[in-house]
This record gives C-alpha cells, sequence and structure tokens, in this order.
C-alpha cells in the first residue's frame, strides 16, 4: 500500500514534466548569428561557472555524510587549522575560472557591441564587399511599435519584415518614455530612449516569423506591445514591400501626431509613403508643430547660450506627448482619434543662458551633436489624413 501511494505521487509530477515540452527556449535556439553568438557565449560561461559549482556541491555533500557524528573510523582532529596543499585548491581553481571569464567577457563585448557593423553572415560565410546592410528605424510608441524603412520611402505599425542572410542596421529611438526593442531570434534587447538614438546590427538566417516585444515595462498597454518579425526571401521582401505600398495609407506629421497618442492591441498599419524627415523630427522630440528641436537647442547652448531673451524658447522645450488627462490614463485611445493638446508643466526645458541647460540624463554635449543623435529637420505640417488599412 506504501509503495502504490510512492507511485501515484510519481505520476503526479509526470504532467508538470509534459508541460515543459511545450516551451519554446527561442533563446537557445535562435535563427540569428548574432543571437547564436550570444547563446554560445551563455553556454560557455556556464559551463565554467559550473567546474567550480559542481565540485563545491559535491564535496559538501561527500563531507557531511563522512564526517558525520555516526561515522566513528573518520578521523578526527579538532586542533587542525591549516593546509598549504588545500589552500593552492581552493584559490587557484576559482581564480583561473575568473581569469577566463574575463577574458571571455572582455572579447565578446568588443566582438558583439550592438554598434559594430557586421563582419559575417553566420560561421562559415563573410559579409560580401558590396553588400549593403538594410537600414530600418525604429520608434517606441505608447504601446506599439513603429517601423521606418527610409531607402524604401515606406513604413510600418506592429510588423517588422526583412530579407535572410542581409545585414539590418537598426536606428532606435523612443517617443516618450524608455522601452526595450527586442527579437530574441535575432539579437540582444536594446533600449530605446526618448531624445537619444541607440543602434543595432543583426542578421536573420532562416525564414520564419518570430516574436518581438518590449522588455522594457512602460505602463499600462506594456504587455500588448508586441510585433512579428518576418524573416524572408529577397523575393519574399520584395513582395512584402508592393504589399504595403499597394495597401498603405500616407505618413506625415498629423498621422503620426494621432498615432503616437496611447492605445494598446494596436493593428498592423501600412505605410505607402513616409516623410522622409519624420524619424529626425521624432529623435529630437520636434514633431510636433512648435517645437525647438534638440540638435537647435545644443547649437544654441554650444554658442554660448541665447542670454535672457531665450525665455520665449521655454514653451518650444516643453515635451509632454503622452496626453495622460485625454486618453483616460493611456488606456483605449486609437491611433485615429483627435485631441487637443493640453496644457502642461514643463518637464525639461532650457533657459537658453550660458552655462544654465538643462540635459536628458546619461546625454552628453558634444561639439554641434550629440554621440547617437543625429540632425532633424523642421518642416511644415502636412494636412491630416485617414490612417486606415
Amino acid at each position: 500500500m506504501q509503495k502504490l501511494s510512492k507511485f501515484s505521487r510519481h505520476l503526479l509530477i509526470l504532467p508538470l514534466l509534459l508541460t515543459l515540452a511545450g516551451c519554446n527556449l527561442v533563446v537557445m535556439s535562435p535563427s540569428g548569428d548574432i543571437a547564436v553568438q550570444q547563446r554560445d557565449l551563455i553556454i560557455v560561461s556556464t559551463v565554467l561557472m559550473l567546474l567550480i559549482i559542481v565540485p563545491v556541491i559535491f564535496l559538501t555533500l561527500l563531507f557531511a555524510w563522512r564526517y558525520r557524528r555516526s561515522n566513528t573510523a573518520a578521523t578526527y582532529d579538532p586542533e587542525w587549522h591549516h593546509s598549504t596543499r588545500l589552500e593552492v585548491v581552493i584559490w587557484s581553481a576559482p581564480l583561473a575560472i575568473i581569469i577566463a571569464l574575463g577574458a571571455i567577457t572582455w572579447i565578446s563585448t568588443h566582438k558583439l557591441d550592438p554598434y559594430r557593423p557586421l563582419d559575417r553572415i553566420d560561421a562559415e560565410r563573410a559579409i560580401p564587399a558590396n553588400a549593403k546592410p538594410l537600414t530600418v528605424e525604429v520608434v517606441a510608441l505608447d504601446w506599439k511599435w513603429l517601423f521606418f524603412y527610409p531607402e524604401l520611402g515606406i513604413a510600418t505599425v506592429n510588423e517588422l519584415a526583412a530579407p535572410v542572410d542581409v545585414p539590418i542596421e537598426f536606428k532606435i529611438t523612443a517617443s516618450s518614455v524608455m522601452n526595450s526593442f527586442y527579437i530574441p531570434a535575432l539579437a540582444g534587447q536594446i533600449y530605446a530612449m526618448p531624445g537619444m538614438q541607440t543602434r543595432l546590427n543583426a542578421v536573420i538566417n532562416k525564414e520564419g516569423v518570430f516574436d518581438g516585444f518590449s522588455a522594457n515595462y512602460s505602463g499600462a498597454g506594456f504587455s500588448h506591445m508586441r510585433f512579428k518579425f518576418h524573416g524572408v526571401s529577397q523575393q519574399g521582401f520584395e513582395a512584402w514591400v508592393a504589399q504595403v505600398k499597394e495597401r498603405g495609407t500616407s505618413l506625415n506629421r498629423d498621422t503620426y501626431l494621432k498615432l503616437e497618442r496611447p492605445s494598446e492591441k494596436e493593428p498592423v498599419r501600412y505605410y505607402a509613403s513616409a516623410d522622409k524627415d519624420l524619424y529626425n523630427a521624432i529623435l529630437n522630440m520636434c514633431a510636433a508643430p512648435g517645437k525647438m528641436c534638440m540638435n537647435e537647442m545644443m547649437h544654441i547652448d554650444m554658442m554660448g547660450g541665447g542670454g535672457k531673451e531665450s525665455n520665449e524658447n521655454r514653451e518650444k522645450l516643453e515635451h509632454d506627448n503622452r496626453h495622460a488627462d485625454q486618453a483616460g490614463g493611456g488606456h483605449g485611445v486609437s491611433a485615429g482619434e483627435s485631441h487637443e493638446a493640453p496644457e502642461t508643466k514643463p518637464a525639461d526645458a532650457t533657459t537658453g543662458q550660458a552655462g544654465d541647460t538643462q540635459t536628458m540624463p546619461g546625454m552628453q554635449h558634444d561639439g554641434h551633436a550629440m554621440p547617437g543623435t543625429d540632425h532633424g529637420t523642421g518642416g511644415d505640417t502636412a494636412p491630416a489624413q485617414q490612417n486606415s488599412n
């Protein structure tokens, strides 16, 4: 009876083990070369650490059993205090592991730098000399993703595509709060921050549809801030571009200002044409009419400030594009709805006086531009357009 009860408990564990069969360990089975190298780094680092952890656990259990109180055959030496041989083993083994991990970390930090252009397609193929990367400009909105293809003149929402074995150069920013751009099958996560630009170089080596999402909590609609990344052949990519141009509408400043308002579970949207200066305006936080661009502000600061007369620039540098009071705390506002901008208290602004400039945390002033930022160009706001798919 007791054996039967024990067997029944084991049977209860079996369904729990079966649920693990449905897990998709995409991080350990990626489809892009950068993600493959990152996976290998995880495995090598884990194995090196286990070289210390496993023997320590084993010896801990062995010593507890060997020197148990009931084992009178074990040597009892309460006066023991030192063993040179044991000290050498205790210190040299962990030191060797730390040196190995340090060397691997230093090499991989430079080799897998997301800003570094790719030097290979995969472990067996180098990048062809005449290969031109596909440029994709990424904007994290609340709570959806906007993708620009500047060389193709198109844009999409919550859908991304790229041809297999073609290097991809991502330029990443955000409209309001910090997010994290992450496609586990392609490469590691990269932060998206307002007023700043980060970069990611990657390549997809297998055809398929992969999940992308934000890996940084950013508010109520965060859990639905997902998109699909399509890895396709060159012919498939050309067909996808043709579909976007056929089914898409136009993305101008007015359309963008409606799109950027907080909304959840946003459907896929196609834009057959996109304002060529819009991404730079978003990056420089001057997509809304009447706002001063970040690069213009930095140029004024570099020239010594505008003096007391520059107080009129204060309003131009107030940024609050989340429209929280109109969106009911950021819930349920569709991209097509229109509201008037609320009056907001200044979140961050510059007085324009020399030596009295406030900048966003983590941003450094160096000449006309800041590392990772591009010069935006202002423009007249285009007429409002219906954004329907």
